[in-house]
C-alpha cells in the first residue's frame, strides 16, 4: 500500500470513529420513523372499522386470505410490531413483520400512485437495514444481550 494511501487511512480513522459513534442513533431514528408510519395507519384502522373492512374486501386485494382476516392481521401488525421496533424488543422479528406488512400492502393495492409507491420503497429499505443490522445498542434487545452475556448463571 502506497504512503499516500496509508496517509489517508490514518486521517480517516476519527472521521469512521465519530460516524460509527452516531449509527446507535441513526437505527433508533430508523425504528421509531417507520414504527411511526405503521403506527398511525392502524390507528386510523381501528378508528373507522366498518370503513376498514369495506377497503380490505373491495379495495385492497390482499392474496389467500379473506378480507376481515387480512384486515384484523394488517391492523395487529401495524399496532403491535411499531411498539415493539421502538423498544428494540424482538427488533429483527418486528422489522421483518412490517416488512411483510409494507410488501403486502404493495401488492394489494392496485392503482398504487408513484409517490405512494416511492414511499413504501423507503419504508421498505428502513425495514430491510433493520432486519439486516438489527435495532442497535440503544435497544432492550442488546440491554437484554449484554445482561445476559455478562451474567454466569445465564451463560449456556
Amino acid at each position: 500500500m502506497s504512503s499516500l494511501a496509508r496517509l489517508a487511512l490514518h486521517r480517516a480513522q476519527p472521521l469512521i470513529g465519530w460516524l460509527e459513534a452516531l449509527q446507535p442513533l441513526a437505527l433508533l431514528a430508523a425504528r421509531v420513523y417507520v414504527a411511526q408510519v405503521f403506527f398511525l395507519a392502524g390507528l386510523t384502522k381501528l378508528r373507522d372499522w366498518d370503513i376498514t373492512l369495506a377497503l380490505f374486501a373491495d379495495e385492497y386485494r390482499v392474496p389467500l386470505l379473506p378480507p376481515a382476516l387480512a384486515a384484523w392481521l394488517g391492523t395487529g401488525g401495524e399496532l403491535l410490531l411499531p411498539v415493539l421496533l421502538v423498544l428494540g424488543l424482538f427488533g429483527r422479528f418486528a422489522a421483518a413483520g412490517l416488512f411483510v406488512v409494507n410488501a403486502v400492502a404493495v401488492i394489494s393495492l392496485v392503482d398504487i400512485p408513484p409517490a405512494a409507491l416511492q414511499q413504501h420503497h423507503f419504508w421498505g429499505s428502513l425495514l430491510l437495514g433493520l432486519l439486516l443490522w438489527g435495532p442497535g445498542r440503544w435497544s432492550v434487545d442488546a440491554w437484554l444481550h449484554r445482561r445476559w452475556l455478562a451474567s454466569p448463571t445465564m451463560r449456556p
